[in-house]
């Protein structure tokens, strides 16, 4: 079968980065080991560059068979992913060159698993949903155990792969059932099946449960976060801000496109599944952070509870519901890479320091990236009048509307819990005596992202409706 000229015009962003990919790679091994400067800054822009043809011109429709779509929602999503990316690889370099493993791969493995996520994103059947999840997760496996010569990367990298095969072959599982009892991947014919009562229902149900447990997984939500703290802690530390973001928007956005999309008929099943796992992962990242001095796994277990709070969102099966949840993952992307910029300019002796307690007097030593912290630290408990407030708020709005009463209560209840270590971390920089102040960061990459996130975090505050509408229009696409 030939694929009409409209299925490669939809797909043109897609084309472009693995175009680009491929001939940075071809570039990066003519040139060696020294070409790694330029296949960065060549990768970055590529995304930024992708990011840009989403939009112009802007298009929505079906392409490849119906294997992909392109709408409003997917757009916006995909936008997200590609910033993040685009971010994160200037922020790693000055990490990994001195620790003297900055070489063109990591860039390249970058865009791949990138690639990877924005065709997740677009996914409108279960094979294309698979591929482009293998994609992305074999990409990042190597890049979690890039930094060879450190047992901690290695082994964070083993962890990731052995627990991701798992999950990958309970979402292939799943699948399966699915196509059996359904006739069919296509998440129209699904959705058909589902509506025409066709399909058996308890086995369509555990096929369901499957590809939920699946992502569940990639979204870090209990009961299937296991892998999130120790590779969070053991990955290099600008693959563990990669890991926060990026792969994280994409998968939550292949979660409400599968569960809000083919599944929706079977929302009352499926909603059951959701709500556990909101509570549990709320309940988790509120109590399991309490006795961390680990920064890195800290943000490990607020990014669990922050996953809670979305799948909250998700579980409304609401306009509005969908709305904050692209209106948080926005949020979520500028605080978490401010608070990871921050991390890695905490050095001491020009040696990476990662405890709380090294943070102990920052206030007074730099006061710009200790007022930057705050800032995070504030909005990620959900202090008003900040970002993470607003973010919350829309979510616990649109749970209260769908009557989730008692998952919202405890929503509350795990966000007053989870200020605490925000605000310890506060306490640390502002309060304590330190033992011996971390060195001043030079002007850099990461110093410019932990300064323009903070911007952003306070803008944001003062004008939230300009995203609310963003949101809002990429919402709308699942609810014509």
């Amino acid at each position: 079968m030939l694929v009409g000229l409209e299925s490669w015009t939809l797909a043109r962003p897609e084309l472009f980065l693995a175009a680009v990919t491929a001939l940075l790679l071809i570039y990066g091994v003519v040139r060696g080991e020294g070409s790694a400067p330029f296949v960065s800054v060549a990768t970055s822009a590529a995304l930024l560059v992708t990011a840009v043809l989403l939009f112009v011109p802007y298009r929505e429709g079906t392409a490849f068979a119906s294997l992909f779509i392109v709408d409003r929602l997917t757009v916006t999503m995909k936008a997200l992913v590609l910033v993040g990316s685009a971010i994160a690889i200037p922020m790693s370099r000055a990490y990994f060159e001195r620790v003297q493993s900055w070489r063109f791969e990591y860039p390249l493995l970058v865009a791949l698993a990138t690639l990877g996520m924005m065709l997740m994103i677009s996914a409108n059947d279960l094979m294309a949903l698979y591929v482009g999840l293998e994609l992305q997760s074999l990409a990042l496996y190597v890049v979690a155990a890039f930094q060879r010569d450190s047992v901690r990367s290695t082994e964070a990298g083993v962890k990731y792969f052995v627990l991701g095969s798992v999950a990958s072959g309970m979402l292939l599982f799943g699948s399966s059932l699915i196509y059996g009892f359904c006739g069919g991947t296509a998440f129209v014919e699904i959705s058909r099946a589902l509506l025409d009562g066709r399909s058996g229902d308890i086995g369509t149900i555990v096929g369901l449960v499957f590809v939920v447990a699946g992502l569940a997984f990639k979204v870090s939500a209990v009961p299937f976060h296991m892998w999130t703290p120790d590779v969070y802690e053991g990955a290099p530390t600008p693959v563990t801000a990669l890991f926060a973001v990026a792969p994280k928007i994409a998968a939550m956005s292949l979660m409400v496109s599968v569960l809000m999309g083919p599944f929706k008929p079977l929302f009352e099943q499926w909603q059951q599944i959701v709500v556990a796992a909101s509570i549990l992962s709320m309940a988790l990242g509120a109590f399991a952070a309490i006795r961390q001095q680990n920064i890195k796994r800290l943000m490990a277990y607020s990014s669990i509870g922050n996953v809670g709070y979305v799948l909250l969102g998700l579980a409304s099966g609401s306009a509005k519901g969908i709305e904050s949840v692209v209106f948080y993952l926005a949020i979520y992307l500028v605080m978490t890479l401010g608070v990871f910029a921050v991390i890695l300019l905490m050095k001491r002796r020009d040696v990476m320091v990662e405890n709380i307690g090294d943070l102990a007097g920052l206030a007074r030593s730099q006061p710009v990236m200790a007022l930057s912290l705050l800032l995070f630290m504030f909005s990620l408990a959900g202090i008003p009048p900040l970002a993470g407030f607003w973010g919350k708020l829309y979510i616990f709005i649109a749970a209260v509307e769908a009557k989730l009463y008692v998952p919202a209560v405890l929503g509350v209840l795990a966000s007053v819990v989870a200020s605490y270590y925000y605000l310890r971390i506060v306490k640390v920089m502002y309060f304590d005596e330190p033992a011996e102040a971390l060195d001043r960061p030079a002007f850099g990459v990461n110093r410019v992202v932990a300064v323009a996130a903070a911007i952003l975090v306070a803008v944001f505050s003062l004008a939230p409706q300009p995203l609310s509408l963003i949101a809002a229009a990429a919402a709308k696409g699942l609810f014509p």
